[in-house]
């Protein structure tokens, strides 16, 4: 069912890989809320992905490579997007990250700094860039909202997450820094959504992910946001309804961040 609440909106959807991803879900609603996108992804990610078929699900919306850790190729895609838009953009969705370490299976206390470095500069330093071109660009309108998708792992600790919890703290820690300054010129505002653990193939390459979701699930009253649920919850963020929420890490876990325990999991405890 559609509202129309981004109608006339334009924006641009960093991550999209498969049907899996909560960039794709969130692609397809802000769509059918009346927004016209640009889809962009690392161009690895184009070969192996299946973005196209979006495209053609939203409007024949354009698919512009681009490199997080190029300044370059942001500037590209941010251009060619307000050229293909007729004007400024409306939102952001940076839904970006790679843990090279989890990936190798490196344990935390014996991390290959090379890899930590690249992991950042990926999953985290990649949110200023994109929001340092658009500032220098002047990309986004006034009460443009950016969000970018993290995870509880930034307040907790969670030790097969290894890295990546760094990464998503200083994700966070970007948010609200450039939030402030973004506000301050143009009224920007700039959040990121604490996600359940969700069944994406970016997600499913941790190391005891179907413990994480079953745990998760468990603790929480509502059970686990889905993908489609953080596609609707994304779409209130983008839209005129929530003008004044800015830099705030918003928690969309069915509850999970304020639980301490729940009877499911200390029976499941017991049964062990």
């Amino acid at each position: 069912m559609s509202y129309n609440l981004l109608k006339g909106k334009k924006g641009i959807i960093f991550g999209a890989l498969d049907e899996k991803s909560l960039a794709w879900k969130t692609a397809l609603r802000c769509f059918e809320e009346g927004a016209q996108i640009v889809l962009t992804n690392a161009p690895v990610a184009l070969r192996m992905g299946e973005i196209n078929k979006l495209a053609e699900q939203c409007g024949n919306a354009p698919v512009i490579g681009a490199d997080v850790t190029s300044m370059d190729d942001l500037q590209n895609l941010f251009t060619k997007a307000m050229e293909h838009f007729g004007g400024t953009v409306d939102f952001v969705l940076h839904s970006v990250g790679m843990g090279i370490n989890v990936r190798k299976n490196i344990p935390y206390t014996n991390l290959n700094y090379d890899f930590n470095h690249k992991t950042f500069d990926i999953s985290a330093m990649s949110l200023h860039r994109v929001l340092q071109t658009a500032y220098k660009l002047d990309a986004l309108s006034e009460w443009g909202s950016v969000i970018a998708l993290t995870y509880i792992a930034a307040q907790r600790v969670f030790p097969d997450y290894s890295e990546m919890g760094d990464a998503k703290a200083l994700l966070e820690s970007i948010s609200r820094s450039f939030g402030y300054h973004y506000g301050i010129k143009k009224k920007v505002r700039i959040n990121t959504v604490s996600q359940s653990p969700t069944r994406t193939t970016a997600g499913s390459g941790v190391k005891g992910f179907d413990g994480f979701i079953d745990y998760a699930d468990k603790m929480s009253p509502l059970g686990n946001a889905t993908q489609d649920d953080c596609a609707n919850y994304c779409v209130t963020i983008f839209s005129d309804l929530t003008r004044y929420v800015t830099m705030q890490n918003l928690f969309h876990d069915g509850g999970f961040s304020f639980i301490g325990v729940t009877p499911a999991v200390i029976e499941r405890m017991k049964e062990e």
